[in-house]
């Protein structure tokens, strides 16, 4: 049928050469070119249905439930019949260098610490010891939302389909389904905790309060706790292939890696620094410091090699997202940006602010500060075009 701008129903032609094996014809074809979206309404025969993508991945919505379709792949979906809703949209994005942040808009004035994507939800939380907290659907207008206690709360993680929250100086947690909506938790001690993570089955937090105090979690619900390998400011922790990684703030060499969340190894920084934040991405740990040029990257986050930031600003936070990590500074408009965690390139925030919070998820870079205003900021890289797609009926049973 050939590439639209939008996909039309297809009279017998398909976007597949080979139809998949059982489907016996076509609901939809067609293909995404400069819309990365389309919804429309078709007709199913009570049965399953097989959905593919070429060319580049598609996120295909049948009747509300969502279906992550890789290039050149086939997944089948859930039984429908007629009218039922579909929304075809590229889930792919071009990896576009995140050199200049756009402004956006939070609920209100507050001191926003965290943020963390997961479920289609970006979700940001305060430090300024209040029930308030922010969710967006798309990293750019923001809606309020209620915490279950008055707390400080400074971290915020998703995993295993849950937003995981403790608090800062007490031993408050909360945990949601769709951070719109929390429930309370309680951490296992009442710490300054400053950061959170998860993988590999767990939820792992650290906390800056000179302690050796740490704590881990199954289910992002109850908690038990940990011991780090020294008293020290931790201050940033994350997760990857295989290890949870942990920095602090002392000012010292150290640093800390777990294989199971629960027991820690010291291991040697690449410089004595106030190590602030932590994040892993393409198969590197790369941690940040504060008021300095000194940064480090790690392969397996036991040893580290020294790196340098774009300048020496209060570097705060950081995340990895689609082939670039990304820093964020506080009391600044500096950002930075690096494609391999190494070699590091200055970006522009769109005002000077205490940008404490940066995630990524869906295509944006999202960023959130805590001057007590209603600042926040993203970046929105494009969507990966063309997504030829195809939705052909299947079987009326399933066996």
């Amino acid at each position: 049928m050939g590439q639209s701008t939008f996909p039309v129903p297809s009279s017998g032609s398909s976007t597949s050469t080979v139809l998949p094996v059982n489907a016996s014809s076509v609901i939809l074809d067609g293909s995404l070119t400069s819309a990365s979206t389309y919804t429309t309404t078709v007709n199913g025969n009570g049965g399953i249905a097989y959905l593919t993508a070429t060319d580049n991945p598609a996120t295909i919505t049948v009747g509300g439930t969502a279906y992550s379709v890789p290039a050149n792949t086939v997944v089948a979906s859930k039984a429908f019949g007629a009218s039922t809703s579909v929304t075809v949209a590229s889930n792919g994005f071009v990896q576009t260098a995140p050199a200049s942040f756009t402004a956006s808009t939070m609920p209100n004035s507050d001191t926003w610490f965290g943020v963390a994507y997961g479920n289609g939800y970006f979700v940001a939380l305060q430090g300024s010891g209040t029930t308030d907290g922010a969710y967006s659907t798309n990293g750019t207008s923001w809606t309020a939302s209620t915490m279950p206690s008055a707390s400080t709360w400074i971290a915020v993680t998703y995993g295993n389909g849950y937003f995981v929250a403790p608090s800062y100086g007490s031993t408050a947690g909360a945990y949601s389904t769709n951070g719109t909506s929390w429930t309370a938790s309680t951490m296992p001690s009442a710490s300054n905790w400053s950061s959170v993570t998860y993988g590999n089955g767990y939820y792992v937090a650290v906390q800056q309060s000179g302690t050796t105090a740490g704590a881990y979690s199954t289910n992002g619900t109850s908690w038990t706790a940990s011991t780090m390998p020294s008293a020290s400011g931790w201050t940033g922790v994350t997760y990857g292939n295989g290890y949870y990684v942990a920095v602090q703030q002392s000012g010292t060499t150290a640093g800390a890696y777990s294989t199971n969340g629960s027991t820690w190894t010291a291991s040697t920084m690449s410089s004595s620094s106030n190590w602030r934040n932590i994040t892993y991405g393409n198969g590197y740990f790369v941690a940040i410091a504060t008021g300095t040029t000194a940064g480090a990257y790690s392969t397996n986050g036991t040893s580290w090699t020294a790196s340098t930031m774009p300048s020496s600003s209060n570097w705060n936070n950081i995340t990895y997202g689609n082939g670039y990590f990304v820093a964020t500074a506080l009391s600044s408009s500096s950002g930075a940006y690096s494609s391999n965690g190494t070699t590091w390139t200055a970006s522009t925030m769109p005002s000077t602010a205490s940008w404490r919070g940066v995630t990524y998820g869906n295509g944006y870079f999202v960023a959130v500060q805590s001057s007590g205003t209603t600042a926040g900021a993203y970046f929105a890289q494009s969507a990966a075009l063309p997504v030829n797609f195809g939705i052909y009926a299947g079987p009326t049973t399933i066996n």
